[in-house]
């Protein structure tokens, strides 16, 4: 009887003992399930973070880019001015006027407002290369340069920073 109570009491141990095993069983099983929801809901944060991080900058670069462009209407129509006071100029220089000093001092200070705020005449020489980025072809002339190549310029282009607002309109040698 002694064995009997003994064999009982140890198969009760035993079943304790796996009872306890099920349950240790259990939490790691709810630990590993309660970690992988955790490290899901870690990345998604990450994530989301990155994407806050990346919109900010994108948005900054996207704000830059309108303050440095925002005034382009502006300068373009300031460009047609410029343009008259060249021909002026032009005008002027050969009926030599005394009015004439004015002239190039207003456009002097024209030509430094806009200079200031960002753009730049594109520089046009003879013989220089003909590029369709910079140049506007509006025609040909005969002459000594080498063919496809910038004979003469007939109405200055302008940079908005590093944008053409107006290519340089030039005529390439036949």
């Amino acid at each position: 009887m002694q064995e009997q109570e003994k064999e009982k009491n140890e198969k009760g141990e035993e079943k304790k003992l796996l009872d306890g095993i099920d349950d240790i069983n259990s939490i790691k099983e709810d630990l590993d399930r309660v970690s992988k929801e955790r490290d899901e809901y870690l990345d998604g944060w990450r994530r989301s973070k990155a994407d806050l991080l990346n919109y900010k900058k994108e948005e900054l670069r996207r704000l830059e880019e309108m303050a440095k462009y925002g005034n382009e209407e502006v300068i373009r129509d300031l460009i047609s001015v410029l343009d008259s006071f060249e021909l002026a100029i032009g005008t002027l220089e050969k009926s030599e006027s005394r009015v004439e000093k004015g002239v190039y001092m207003i456009k002097a200070q024209l030509e430094d407002i806009l200079r200031r705020r960002g753009l730049n005449k594109i520089k046009v020489a003879v013989n220089d290369k003909f590029d369709p980025s910079y140049h506007e072809a509006v025609g040909s002339l005969e002459g000594d340069g080498e063919p496809g190549n910038i004979a003469d310029e007939i109405e200055v282009g302008y940079i908005l920073y590093n944008k053409v607002l107006r290519p340089s309109r030039v005529r390439l040698f036949k």
